[in-house]
């Protein structure tokens, strides 16, 4: 029997739909809140959810992510009468199925409620998934697991990938899984920084040379792409090639040929990975980087969260990395303080992952024989933005030479941070007045981000009827 769960506020569309959908031999069951839909959803395994987005106890798009993670998972179909095609955006960027807006027919609600559920059947059948190989990419929160969910898709196809995210987020670590997972993994992983190689020599190093082309070619070199031959290549940054050099990439990824310097065509069989952290669409606007290259190479686009958006994951890659680096350092396993802790984990750090590693690799550094990290141990100015982002700072956060340590009941990391997140965003909502608009220019963040912690709090920018 299928299973469709509706959440809808209206008692007379919820029970028109539970009567079409009962009619055509499926188990509806009906929720008029977020609360409810939450209870029903955990309860019962659920093939389909019809989810209004306007809902009496908060928005329908902070329980959508909660939904599609729920055993069974789910397809989810927005059904709503706003109009708000930036909800559905979001919808859509969550994993939505559909969007039907109100008022609807029998027919607009029956044909994608039959699409996802012959979508469902042939996933059902399909081959159970590969583990995927995921080394050095730590962590399990949900906006990482996404990015993991597209290497896998990516890894069993051949097409061309762009990996974009901000700077430190990783990117090098994604394009190597693409390649670990997939039918290459026993070729060459030839990474390229784009940004380091000269215009002047950028045509011989892409493209190798034959013996006495220019001076100094006092012997063949086989060019970046051709090492790739049968394997990967991997251009990080991108948008710092020179136009020339895009015209040449560009026939060598069409024609699968490259042609040495004073040498002839010889083909190549490659698969290019790119990355960047520039908006490549606003440089082809400002005609610094091909329009026809970008199609080319953005088959497959994965966007990588900033660490910000990772909550759950900083403490394990911290730990991590500080076992790590003390290994490499020759000093032992070290232990880290509950406050040396919860700096790292209310820094917004906009370096992302590259900045927590360099910032300890400082404070083992700085411990040298100390058994335990403090916030001592840190850069200054790392103590000081705790301080600025109004934080009251605890004695028992200092070393012993600081000031005197406290006694008494402290609590743990996960406490600590998530009360003040939770007071931050009850004032924020009275602040935004119901608009979305301004709740994310004064939090500074996004809508996505916006409604992942409205609804990891319970709150919600509307209130009750």
């Amino acid at each position: 029997m299928t299973h469709i769960l509706i959440i809808d506020d209206d008692p007379k569309i919820g029970q028109f739909l539970a009567d079409i959908l009962d009619a055509q031999g499926y188990s509806p069951v009906v929720a008029h809140t977020v609360s409810e839909g939450r209870k029903l959803a955990t309860a019962t395994p659920c093939d389909i959810i019809l989810l209004d987005l306007d809902l009496p106890d908060g928005n329908g798009l902070t329980l959508l992510p909660e939904l599609l993670k729920t055993e069974s998972r789910p397809e989810v179909i927005i059904i709503t009468g706003t109009g708000d095609i930036r909800g559905a955006k979001i919808a859509f960027k969550y994993g939505a199925w559909d969007y039907i807006q109100k008022p609807f027919t029998m027919e607009e609600v029956s044909l994608p409620i039959l699409r996802a559920l012959e979508y469902r059947k042939e996933k059902a059948a399909a081959k159970p998934p590969v583990a995927l190989n995921r080394t050095g990419i730590i962590g399990n929160s949900h906006a990482i697991q996404c990015s993991l969910d597209e290497v896998a898709k990516a890894s069993v196809t051949t097409a061309s990938v762009l990996i974009t995210g901000e700077t430190g987020t990783g990117k090098e670590l994604f394009a190597r899984a693409i390649h670990d997972n997939s039918k290459r993994a026993a070729g060459a992983f030839v990474a390229v920084d784009c940004g380091a190689i000269p215009e002047s020599l950028a045509e011989a190093s892409f493209f190798g040379y034959e013996k006495g082309t220019f001076t100094g070619a006092e012997m063949r070199r086989d060019g970046l792409i051709r090492q790739a031959d049968g394997g990967t290549l991997f251009l990080d940054e991108i948008g710092d090639l020179a136009l020339s050099i895009q015209k040449a990439l560009l026939r060598a990824l069409q024609e699968k040929k490259v042609r040495p310097i004073g040498g002839r065509e010889i083909a190549v069989d490659f698969r290019l990975v790119a990355a960047t952290n520039r908006d490549l669409t606003q440089l082809v606007r400002e005609n610094t980087f091909r329009e026809d290259l970008l199609y080319r190479i953005r088959a497959i686009e994965i966007k990588l969260p900033p660490l910000r958006q990772r909550d759950r994951d900083l403490q394990e890659i911290a730990v991590h990395k500080i076992h790590q680096i003390g290994k490499n350092y020759g000093t032992g396993v070290k232990g880290v303080s509950p406050e040396f802790m919860k700096i790292l984990a209310t820094y917004e750090w906009p370096g992302n992952v590259r900045e927590l590693i360099n910032v300890l690799e400082f404070a083992l550094a700085s411990a040298g024989n100390d058994p335990t990290l403090h916030p001592k141990h840190l850069p200054p100015e790392y103590r000081a933005s705790f301080l600025d982002a109004g934080q009251q700072l605890p004695t028992t956060a200092f070393g012993p030479e600081d000031g005197p340590q406290e006694s008494g009941d402290l609590l743990t990391l996960a406490d600590f941070r998530e009360s003040l997140e939770r007071q931050y965003f009850a004032v924020l909502v009275k602040k935004a007045q119901g608009s979305r608009e301004k709740a994310c220019r004064l939090a500074g963040i996004s809508q996505a981000r916006l409604y992942d912690l409205l609804k990891k709090y319970h709150l919600s920018l509307f209130k009750p009827s």
